[in-house]
């Protein structure tokens, strides 16, 4: 009998029942930290109750009769169906828009958010805004209802994995109103264009043990992902359109399998359904 067996032996009925009350107590809680910590972690395929994807806000303009109209990005937020206003991270400075024209554009924000419908957005400016006309320069004033930030339309319904980009389509020439006395208001006239730039593939691999590395491969270009441990789903994102070659390369004893010809469409994940290695 080892030495722990004789210490318990050697305890008095109420101090044995104390010692094993104890030893349970630990044992209870060991556990639901376990059944915590399964119900929490976070799966590689996504399967996270508060899913999260990448929105990019850039900004464009429409050329305008002056010579250069400058705006100060000082903040940018997205309205979330699921998380509300949220902040993006923002690239703060003074924008020239003219040198935004013909089809150019610069990132302002990033940031991850909640996969569910964006309603608004809502760009911050601050009050070193500024037009140049005939080589003077006037100060850009904003109403008072603005400062808070310009709220814009949208309704853009976000899937996971798929990234995002709002354009800010400024009318510099529309945007800006002199009233009178050489006194110049900002009053923006945005269109915001939502751009879906990427795909994606999922599916599930079984049986659990083969925990297989997935590869999706179009010509020389391949991206991978790993099956989820516990449910065998993956997901790879970020793919541009067109046909990609799924293939699962298992673990041993397991043989690997390619499926062809799996097609990719922007703003959409294409599911692949259940595999069955062999």
């Amino acid at each position: 009998m080892n030495k722990k067996v004789n210490l318990l032996m050697a305890l008095s009925p109420k101090q044995y029942k104390t010692k094993i009350l104890a030893i349970s107590t630990l044992m209870v809680f060991f556990f639901m930290g376990v059944i915590l910590f399964s119900g929490c972690k976070k799966k590689d395929d996504g399967s996270t109750s508060n899913q999260k994807t990448t929105m990019n806000m850039r900004m464009t303009d429409a050329p305008g009769d002056y010579d250069a109209v400058y705006v100060d990005v000082i903040g940018a937020e997205v309205h979330s169906d699921v998380d509300g206003w949220v902040s993006l991270n923002v690239k703060p400075g003074i924008y020239n828009l003219l040198d935004l024209t013909n089809g150019k554009d610069t990132l302002i924000a990033t940031g991850q958010v909640a996969v569910g419908t964006v309603s608004q957005i809502r760009l911050i400016l601050g009050d070193r805004n500024t037009v140049v006309v005939d080589n003077k320069t006037y100060s850009l004033k904003t109403p008072s209802a603005q400062q808070s930030g310009l709220k814009l339309q949208v309704h853009a319904d976000l899937v996971y994995g798929i990234n995002y980009t709002m354009l800010l389509d400024f009318d510099a020439d529309k945007s800006i109103v002199l009233t009178g006395n050489n006194t110049y208001m900002l009053k923006p006239v945005i269109r915001v264009i939502t751009k879906v730039l990427d795909g994606g593939i999922k599916g599930v691999i079984l049986p659990l043990t083969a925990q297989p590395a997935i590869y999706a491969i179009s010509g020389t270009d391949s991206v991978s992902t790993y099956a989820d441990i516990f449910t065998g789903k993956f997901f790879i994102g970020g793919l541009q359109t067109g046909a990609y070659k799924v293939v699962i390369m298992p673990k041993s004893p397991y043989s690997d399998t390619s499926v062809l010809g799996v097609n990719v469409v922007n703003g959409s994940v294409t599911d692949i359904g259940t595999i069955t290695v062999k």
